[in-house]
């Protein structure tokens, strides 16, 4: 009962803005099973919904951002997987909380007067693609840290949506080592996941629906309004147990 919607909006929210609220189902999973095995669960349908996702964004990425991102979410998953329950990922998801919501607080405190759009920039680009990479994959949080690198570059919609699913696409399927190193696909985690398999593809192809559907002036504002929204998740979430 709390799979099934939760890996709807996952879908859903990553086709039609490349973020969003599909950050909230491993803890609405998380409800019913300890959150290791809401994680193990979620991975292998995130695959699957990525690769609906690049069939339908096929081509339609930037490239030049990906020879930036992807080498930086390499190196934070290495460091995340070596780090994988030595750090408090409470902690982590509350530094990205907070990070996420003064990023979406900033953008829309001064909407009415935009700055111009920032370049590609490898350092930059390296730094937040590794922390993405790192805080997906301890904290299941890697949304928020790649948005306050290429939002702020306005670039094309379909371009931003599609970069977002492509490079996730590759951060998931990275994450298949060290969590296979770690032992979290059990039996019962697989057979649990091949049975909720068809639900995100289909979110994700109601999501690259509505994203043809929504104007573009709209659809940075909200972009910024999920990372606002899901900044205050992760600190309401994370501020509990930290404190």
């Amino acid at each position: 009962m709390l799979a099934v919607p939760a890996l709807l909006l996952m879908g859903v929210s990553k086709g039609a803005f490349g973020q969003g609220v599909g950050t909230l189902s491993t803890p609405l999973m998380a409800l019913a099973v300890p959150v290791p095995v809401a994680a193990a669960i979620t991975l292998p349908i995130l695959c699957l919904r990525d690769l609906t996702g690049i069939w339908g964004y096929r081509g339609q990425w930037d490239r030049s951002q990906m020879r930036i991102i992807v080498p930086g979410a390499a190196i934070g998953i290495a460091i995340g997987g070596l780090l994988f329950g030595v750090l408090d990922d409470h902690a982590v998801g509350l530094l990205i909380g907070i990070l996420a919501f003064v990023f979406g607080l900033e953008w829309w405190l001064r909407r009415g007067a935009e700055r111009s759009a920032s370049k590609p920039h490898r350092g930059r680009g390296l730094f937040w693609s590794a922390l993405s990479g790192f805080t997906s994959c301890v904290a299941h949080a890697g949304g928020p840290p790649i948005a306050v690198y290429l939002l702020p570059q306005r670039l094309d919609r379909r371009a931003y949506v599609a970069t977002m699913v492509l490079f996730f696409t590759v951060v998931n399927w990275m994450k298949f080592v060290p969590y296979g190193i770690l032992g979290l696909f059990s039996f019962q985690n697989v057979m649990t996941s091949l049975v909720l398999a068809p639900v995100a593809p289909i979110g994700m192809g109601l999501g690259i629906w509505l994203h043809n559907k929504i104007p573009p002036i709209p659809f940075y504002r909200i972009c910024y309004s999920f990372v606002l929204i899901l900044g205050a998740k992760l600190i309401y979430d994370n501020a509990q147990v930290v404190f």
